[in-house]
């Protein structure tokens, strides 16, 4: 197990989290490559997985009014996917799809979760992780929003 911690130590999204943190989420995770254009998260549903992005591009989408799938963000090799697995009711936020061939860490959240529920320490950890970077990705959804609603005035 200690090549997937050697990957979670150096991810920039789990830096200063600590070792003994590390070492039980690695039991969660796995290596996985992702082939260009493969959807990796589909809206609605459950979120089962949560990935870190080691390398490449992945576009966060959601449907237009127009049913016009729009990409609201894209994120690289220091960001993750499929947050949703933190609070109830599990369910996935937002489409992911590879830009290009993408390098992750995949974990199973119902393993996270449990691990965060018997490790109250470890929860708190991984939200004060999260928790800052989900506002901001919730601010980038609301401005793609705002631009997907605009009325032009005459």
């Amino acid at each position: 197990m200690s090549g997937i911690t050697d990957l979670l130590s150096v991810h920039p999204v789990l830096q200063g989290l600590a070792p003994a943190f590390l070492n039980h989420i690695a039991e969660c995770a796995h290596q996985r490559e992702i082939p260009a254009g493969t959807q990796i998260l589909t809206e609605g549903d459950t979120a089962s997985h949560f990935f870190l992005i080691r390398t490449g591009k992945v576009a966060l989408q959601t449907s237009s009014p127009s049913t016009k799938v729009e990409t609201f963000q894209t994120l690289g090799g220091s960001d993750f996917i499929g947050v949703s697995w933190l609070a109830p009711p599990y369910r996935l936020a937002f489409d992911a799809v590879a830009m290009t061939d993408v390098s992750a860490i995949m974990f199973d959240a119902r393993c996270l979760r449990a691990k965060c529920e018997n490790d109250h320490a470890l929860g708190y950890a991984l939200m004060q992780v999260f928790v800052p970077a989900i506002i901001e990705r919730l601010k980038c959804a609301r401005l793609k929003a705002l631009d997907l609603y605009a009325v032009t005035n005459p």
